[in-house]
């Protein structure tokens, strides 16, 4: 397993398939409780967070509109690219990193699987055969947070604790740093 724990391994992908399986099984819930887009919220704390269904054809709070199918390509492409830093790379040698990732991994497949059309019901309008179901619901007064799922939890989940990876790796790196030229500086001192 190129010298990779069959551990990790199991990290990653119990991860993954639980994050898509739990988004999945969570979107086909919502949507049969409360239907397609159009119909009132449910709210759990009043005006503030609640359940509403929402389509969406693009990516992240609606950018690129229409263009489900680029991303789709993308979910792809980060899916490849995913497994190939893991496990060809090795970075799940690292356990935070097989962690993130997994998240991550999560929440693409959850997303992917609404973007190729598989949960389409027959009769949708073909313009949202391939949109993102989306049913968690934020408003505060008069501002309203775009409407999201578990799978872009799982990735925000993961993309933050990729972030936190990289600012701890930046910081033992500069300690690191910080102590060899101090480890030198003493040896020039006394070797003078």
């Amino acid at each position: 397993m190129n010298g990779v724990p069959l551990s990790r391994w199991i990290t990653f992908w119990s991860l993954a398939v639980v994050g898509c399986a739990l988004d999945l099984a969570s979107k086909h819930w919502m949507f049969d409780w409360l239907g397609m887009p159009g119909g009132r919220p449910y709210w759990i704390i009043d005006g503030i967070f609640g359940f509403e269904t929402s389509l969406n054809d693009g990516a992240l709070f609606g950018l690129g509109k229409g263009k489900v199918l680029w991303f789709a390509a993308l979910s792809v492409v980060a899916a490849i690219g995913i497994n190939y830093w893991l496990f060809v790379a090795r970075a799940a040698l690292d356990r935070w990193l097989t962690v993130a990732l997994g998240c991550i991994m999560g929440g693409v497949l959850g997303n992917l699987y609404d973007r190729l059309g598989l949960w389409a019901p027959a009769g949708l309008d073909p313009a949202y055969a391939h949109a993102v179901r989306d049913w968690i619901l934020f408003r505060y007064g008069e501002w309203t947070w775009p409407n999201f799922n578990l799978a872009d939890s799982f990735l925000v989940c993961g993309a933050g604790m990729l972030c936190w990876h990289a600012l701890r790796t930046e910081l033992a790196q500069r300690k690191a740093n910080a102590q060899a030229a101090d480890g030198a500086a003493e040896q020039r001192i006394a070797g003078a």
